[in-house]
């Protein structure tokens, strides 16, 4: 597969963002695939105002972005991502219609560099930054856009699909992607969010095997992203028995739990 946007394709652009933005998608089509099941992606008609991309196999919907970079920043993600419309991306998550999104980091060449997708069901309020309002000279006075922020975002809720300009195993990507779609059967945003915060603390914890204990050292952390909760350790416990149930982790014995 190449990692080289065609150039062809940005020919009847003036503007260096739209023809980024041309190559960017005619690449994802031409040579990547669906990361929730290998399938083929296409573009959806040019007069249907929706997400970049689907899946033709399995439906998925994806949104794309791209960014440039430089050698030296190839594997330093950046904190945020500037996304579209506010008011629609919160309609979109409480509908739970917002698309899975691809994150593609190229050089000045127009060579893929890498391409991570962060699954929809990752999507809560708290990673979404209200930006503000646009001026009254704008074009566009008081539209209100937002940010995507990747850092809260558990580690396998962003899954590489090219590295260093090295595609990873298909199938370890439709393995990490598929295995936590438990997370969307979580009708209430505040219900997901206690999850992803849990699993983001088993990850900070850093150890296959880990006990009560070792997640209740960020108590602290969980009070103050969940303040109204008068009972963290409890809730924690919950949770746990939540991410055994679907799979995510097992349980060992004696409070302790093992990463699947």
């Amino acid at each position: 597969m190449s990692l080289q946007f065609n150039l062809a394709y940005a020919e009847s652009y003036n503007s260096e963002t739209q023809r980024v933005r041309r190559m960017s998608e005619k690449w994802l089509v031409e040579e990547s695939y669906c990361p929730a099941c290998g399938g083929r992606l296409a573009e959806y008609p040019n007069n249907k105002p929706v997400r970049d991309t689907y899946c033709e196999d399995c439906g998925e919907k994806y949104e794309l972005k791209s960014k440039k970079s430089s050698e030296k920043g190839l594997l330093k993600l950046p904190e945020k991502i500037v996304d579209g419309a506010y008011a629609t991306m919160m309609q979109d998550m409480e509908a739970q219609t917002t698309p899975n999104l691809l994150f593609l980091q190229y050089l000045s060449g127009y060579t893929v560099a890498s391409l991570l997708v962060i699954p929809k069901q990752f999507f809560v309020p708290a990673l979404i930054e209200k930006r503000n309002p646009l001026s009254k000279t704008a074009r566009r006075a008081g539209w209100v856009g937002c940010n995507i922020l990747l850092e809260p975002i558990p580690q396998v809720g962003r899954i590489p699909i090219i590295q260093n300009k090295v595609f990873e195993p298909k199938d370890k990507v439709i393995s990490i992607f598929q295995k936590t779609l438990f997370l969307r059967h979580q009708q209430k945003l505040e219900a997901k969010g206690w999850l992803l915060d849990v699993m983001r603390c088993v990850e900070l914890i850093g150890k296959e095997e880990f006990t009560l204990q070792d997640i209740y050292q960020h108590e602290a952390m969980l009070k103050d992203l969940h303040p109204d909760n008068n009972n963290v350790q409890a809730k924690i416990r919950q949770q746990l028995q939540v991410l055994r149930d679907a799979g995510f982790l097992a349980f060992v014995g004696r409070g302790v739990y093992r990463v699947v």
